[in-house]
């Protein structure tokens, strides 16, 4: 079953309670159901972690949509960029965007309960931030107000200034497209550290690893992405410094 499907139809397991709860109520959905095989142990932590990314991506990218003071288009077709969604829930997904606009709870609500569900810094927080960056230039430009907004959400979920402007070069290109920001280094970082440093992001980034740590399968193209961009900036480093 989907991710869609566990959301919806959940009949087993706990509920998330809180502000993600109440949007997963709009649609029903108020438990977690299994997300193993009948014949697999039930793993309802890592269940809860799959749900609450979906649903808060969901919820943080609709009230960051609004900051800019604009919902377009491009804002909620980028979220379908961004996680695969079966046709037949589409409606469902826009329901709870809908209702993630309207409600009085701020964002600061769900990323605060995102962030409980996950260490510090987690890498599955990072690929969300990143499905927000991509949402926020759908219409062509991050806007200052956004950019703050994903500064504090950053913050929420552990992440200190040089971390996000890591994270602002990677999933936009920044203003120079620069391979040693996205690697976190700098051009006069020694080639050893430099190599440590996109080994550990690729460690830390492989989508096996963030599909266990809680990341939906629904999730996996924008991981591979953020892994290909990665690559692409070590392969440029690489090329410049003559390494092997």
């Amino acid at each position: 079953m989907s991710i869609w499907g566990k959301i919806i139809g959940g009949a087993a397991g706990f509920a998330l309670g809180g502000p993600i709860g109440a949007l997963m109520g709009v649609i029903g959905g108020h438990a977690i159901d299994r997300y193993a095989l009948p014949d697999e142990s039930i793993d309802e932590e890592a269940a809860t972690r799959k749900i609450a990314f979906t649903i808060g991506v969901i919820a943080l990218g609709a009230k960051m949509a609004k900051v800019d003071g604009t919902v377009t288009r491009d804002e909620i077709a980028a979220f379908r960029e961004v996680f695969h969604i079966p046709s037949e829930e589409t409606r469902n997904v826009g329901r709870v965007w809908d209702m993630a606009r309207k409600t009085s709870d701020g964002y600061e609500a769900y990323a605060e309960q995102i962030a409980r569900l996950f260490n510090p810094g987690s890498p599955v927080l990072e690929q969300l931030l990143g499905s927000l960056f991509h949402i926020a230039r759908a219409d062509g430009v991050v806007h200052d107000k956004e950019v703050e907004y994903l500064q504090r959400v950053a913050a929420i979920f552990g992440f200190d200034d040089i971390a996000f402007e890591r994270m602002r070069a990677t999933f936009t290109g920044g203003t120079s497209n620069d391979p040693y920001a996205v690697l976190g280094v700098t051009p006069d970082t020694d080639d050893t550290t430099i190599r440590n440093a996109y080994r550990q992001l690729v460690r830390e980034h492989h989508p096996d690893r963030l599909i266990a740590q809680g990341l939906p399968e629904e999730a996996v193209a924008a991981a591979t992405d953020k892994l290909a961009r990665i690559n692409g900036a070590w392969d440029r480093i690489k090329q410049h410094r003559k390494l092997v």
